[in-house]
Parts: structure tokens; C-alpha cells; sequence
């Protein structure tokens, strides 16, 4: 610890680490002449922080603090942002004040709800956002009719959006109409747009995992605060995912669901 501290930390990884951006986007900040080291404006993205210097971003002092990250059970009906031109409810207005300045990790739309993690620290939304790093998010799908398994190909295969190329990691059928769906990818409304250009309107759809972390006992509008272990497993993909189970016979629990969900 004390040699970590005689080197210094780099100034991106200090930013990330008081939650003003990943550490890629720090370095753009740097250059673009918003950050200033003990008084200066510095450019220099080698620049490194040691105990006692000042930093500031956009002219407000930061000081360096234990990152804080939050899983919230997100209900239909709330906006991924923390504020809404038309008056609309957004996931903030669940959390307590002084969460209000945590960065929400992917969003989810208006109409979806589950899963979605809120966390001061800008290393760990890169690590589960950036692409290279393949962090599944998994699905639950209802459908507003009979699914064909001949689907499932091209779900795989994907479709060339404006933003690339979308596409689904895994299928797995639960009902006639409930799916399991997984991503690693985050375009707008991917799920909704892609069962689209097949010929279906998506009823609900919940976001039930993030790499291994899947939801606690929640209910729906209540946060937990992660600790370290629950952190790590959002990272890490499960090792055994069943990726096509087929319906199975009797499942009134499975029949019961999706009678609600046709109410939705």
C-alpha cells in the first residue's frame, strides 16, 4: 500500500474512482481541458495523483472515496434517467438523495423493468458495458403470442441495426409465449426491435441477470447495496447456462404467468 501510494495513482483511474466517468472517458475529459491537477489545468494523460494534491472537475473539488454500487428492482413505468421533460417517474425518485449522483449501468426502457445496477465507480461500468469484456444480460421474455422455435436461428444470426450489427446470445423457451433471452450487447431497445422484425410484440419483458449476479429478494422499487462478492459475480459470466429447455408439461405456474401477462 505504502509503495502504491509513493507511485501515485494515475489521474484516470482517479476520476473513475470518484464516479466521474470510466476510465476511457476520463481520458477524454483530460484532454478536452477539464481537469485541473493542485491549481493547473492539466492535459497530460501520464499525470498521476499522490496523498495531498488537489483535483478538480469543472472547477469542483473531488476528493477520492470508496466506490458505492446499488442493485434496484426496477418496475415498468419509470425512465433511466434523472430527469424527465414530461414529468415522468425516473428510477431516482426510489432511491434515497444522496444516491443521486451514482451513473446507472445500461439502462432499461420505460416499459421494462428488473435488474439494473447504480455505481459511483467508472472502471466497473466500463467493465460491464464495453463490449470486449461479453457481460450477459439475461431476459425474461413474454410474447403476445405462440413462439416458432424455427426463430431461433435467426434470433442468433441477428439483424443490422443503425447503431451494428444486434443479435442474441442464447434462447431458451419457457412457455409457448416466455422466453429466456441473452445478450451481450446493450442498443436500444434490442430485445423489443428484434422480435419485431420477426413478427412479434414484446408484452414484458424483465431483466433477470447481470453476469452471475442474479436478483436478490427484492420487491419490485427496492434497492440493495452490493458488497464486493455480489460486485465481482455482475462481472463474471456463469459458467452453466441452460441454453434451450424446451416447455415443459404441466407447468401451471408457467400457464398462470403468462395469463398475467396478457393483462399487461
Amino acid at each position: 500500500m505504502k509503495e502504491e501510494a509513493d507511485k501515485g495513482v494515475r489521474l484516470n483511474r482517479f476520476l473513475a474512482s470518484c464516479g466521474v466517468a470510466s476510465r476511457r472517458s476520463c481520458d477524454t475529459l483530460i484532454l478536452e481541458g477539464r481537469v485541473e491537477l493542485n491549481g493547473k489545468i492539466t492535459v497530460d494523460l501520464a499525470s498521476r495523483v499522490f496523498p495531498g494534491d488537489h483535483v478538480k472537475f469543472d472547477g469542483k473539488m473531488l476528493r477520492g472515496q470508496a466506490p458505492l454500487t446499488v442493485v434496484l428492482n426496477k418496475p415498468k413505468k419509470f425512465l433511466c434517467t434523472k430527469a424527465d421533460p414530461e414529468g415522468r417517474d425516473t428510477i431516482y425518485q426510489l432511491l434515497p438523495k444522496t444516491f443521486s449522483k451514482l451513473h446507472y449501468v445500461g439502462r432499461l426502457d420505460y416499459d421494462s423493468a428488473g435488474l439494473i445496477l447504480l455505481t459511483s465507480d467508472g472502471d466497473l461500468t466500463e467493465r460491464l458495458t464495453h463490449p470486449r469484456f461479453h457481460v450477459e444480460k439475461e431476459y425474461e421474455v413474454t410474447l403476445d403470442h405462440a413462439f416458432g422455435p424455427e426463430y431461433i436461428p435467426t434470433l442468433l444470426e441477428g439483424f443490422q441495426f443503425t447503431e451494428g450489427h444486434a443479435k442474441a446470445e442464447a434462447v431458451a423457451i419457457e412457455t409457448k409465449r416466455r422466453l429466456r433471452v441473452i445478450l451481450t450487447q446493450g442498443y436500444n431497445r434490442q430485445i423489443r426491435r428484434m422480435f419485431s422484425k420477426i413478427g412479434y410484440k414484446v408484452e414484458r419483458l424483465e431483466r433477470v441477470r447481470i453476469g452471475s449476479l442474479v436478483m436478490p429478494e427484492l420487491s419490485t422499487g427496492e434497492y440493495h447495496i452490493l458488497n464486493h462478492r455480489e460486485i465481482e459475480a455482475a462481472c463474471v459470466n456463469p459458467q452453466n447456462v441452460k441454453r434451450s429447455r424446451r416447455p415443459r408439461a404441466n407447468d401451471e405456474e408457467a400457464k398462470s404467468r403468462d395469463e398475467e401477462s396478457s393483462e399487461d
